[in-house]
């Protein structure tokens, strides 16, 4: 890996660095997610209504980055990147702390996220910084390579201790804990990064220019399709298949060692055939994905339904992958790296505006009309990614 990094990256850049902390926060990531759909539904007693609504606060975030990141317009990407993971350890350790009660659950999740969110349009960008020119798909596909194995690593260690103590939720608050010590020691390697990302003090950390409507449009519906999947997915399984922290991690870490080998390939299939045919082509798998997802139990037993799912929540975990076609959609729209990097971040809120709506009413949708259209709803709303995807002009550079 360190070998295909070196072939990617600049040599003048702290990519090297960077990937240690994009390993760490990794790391913590996938402590915290593996438990924190069980937390949810065993703890916190959330309901499947009550999950769209913790969504919408966790998704709130994202929308209200370019207004965060507008503050913050002074400082480097990198730097951004820091403070990002100072707010994602004050989240866990709050969520580490505070009464189960659904207010305050609720409140450490948007205090994480926020600092999530604002990693996440940096990681992004220092990722296409750092890249030599041309290796972009690949880059962005070795950059989420290893965020899967970080991801992997605490989905493991999730499997390993409720494998050996049981379902016992008096363990989810010291997961919690750990993930906040280990994005601590990832901001203090973060500091190591020394980034030549340096924004021009006239510009802000959002762009609107109307050559990117319909990289706009397309991360509406992406978002909207995504969301779907992201939340209800995994509640899905555990709600109405019964499953347990350890299953749900078994599954994320399944989905993670795929997504690590899947990413370069995609990156690679990217560079090779271009962002266009890649944005088009994964819709085919989606629908199949989402009809199996909404109807397994009409069609199998329970037991063998919950199989089905799970091996078509990967499938989605994999087929999302082509998501990182849009950010060199923007790369080769783009005329300077601040111009590229305030439009990934306008990105990332006009993706979260959609996202909020979805997760609010998602949960409602699925109490009232039933998983099944809340599946067919995201295989609809891929397909409309897809048409729009469809009348992009690739520009003449391309190819």
């Amino acid at each position: 890996m360190i070998q295909k990094l070196k072939d990617t990256f600049r040599p003048d850049s702290s990519y090297r660095s960077f990937f240690a902390t994009i390993l760490t926060f990794a790391l913590a990531y996938g402590l915290y997610k593996g438990i924190l759909d069980n937390y949810l539904a065993e703890v916190a007693g959330m309901s499947a209504f009550d999950k769209g609504v913790s969504e919408f606060f966790r998704e709130m975030p994202g929308l209200l980055l370019i207004f965060v990141l507008a503050i913050l317009y002074k400082y480097s990407a990198e730097r951004i990147y820091q403070i990002g993971a100072l707010i994602m350890a004050a989240g866990l350790v709050m969520q580490s702390l505070v009464p189960p009660t659904k207010l305050l659950v609720i409140t450490a999740i948007f205090i994480y996220s926020l600092g999530e969110h604002i990693q996440l349009g940096m990681r992004n960008t220092i990722t296409l910084e750092y890249a030599k020119e041309g290796k972009s798909g690949i880059a962005l596909g070795q950059q989420n390579a290893v965020y899967q194995i970080g991801m992997v690593a605490g989905y493991l260690v999730v499997i390993a201790l409720f494998y050996f103590k049981g379902n016992n939720p008096a363990l989810f608050k010291p997961v919690f804990m750990a993930s906040a010590i280990i994005v601590l020691l990832g901001f203090l390697s973060s500091l190591r990064i020394k980034g030549d990302s340096k924004p021009d003090p006239s510009k802000r950390r959002f762009y609107f220019a109307k050559k990117y409507n319909k990289y706009y449009m397309l991360e509406l519906f992406y978002g909207a399709r995504k969301q779907i999947f992201f939340t209800f997915g995994p509640y899905v399984l555990v709600l109405f298949y019964g499953a347990t922290a350890m299953h749900i991690s078994i599954l994320f870490a399944v989905s993670s060692v795929c997504s690590y080998f899947a990413s370069p390939v995609v990156g690679r299939i990217i560079d090779r055939f271009g962002y266009k045919i890649v944005m088009i082509s994964d819709t085919l798998i989606l629908v199949i994905v989402c009809f199996f997802y909404g109807f397994a139990h009409h069609i199998f037993p329970m037991h063998v339904a919950f199989i089905v799912c799970c091996a078509n929540y990967v499938l989605d975990s994999i087929i999302s992958l082509a998501s990182m076609a849009s950010n060199v959609y923007v790369q080769d729209l783009a005329d300077s790296a601040d111009e590229l990097r305030a439009t990934i971040s306008t990105g990332v809120s006009v993706n979260h505006f959609i996202t909020v709506l979805v997760a609010l009413f998602g949960g409602w949708i699925w109490k009232t009309l039933g998983i099944e259209t809340l599946f067919i709803l995201s295989a609809v709303l891929g397909l409309c990614n897809s048409a729009y995807a469809a009348t992009i002009k690739v520009p003449k550079k391309e190819g």
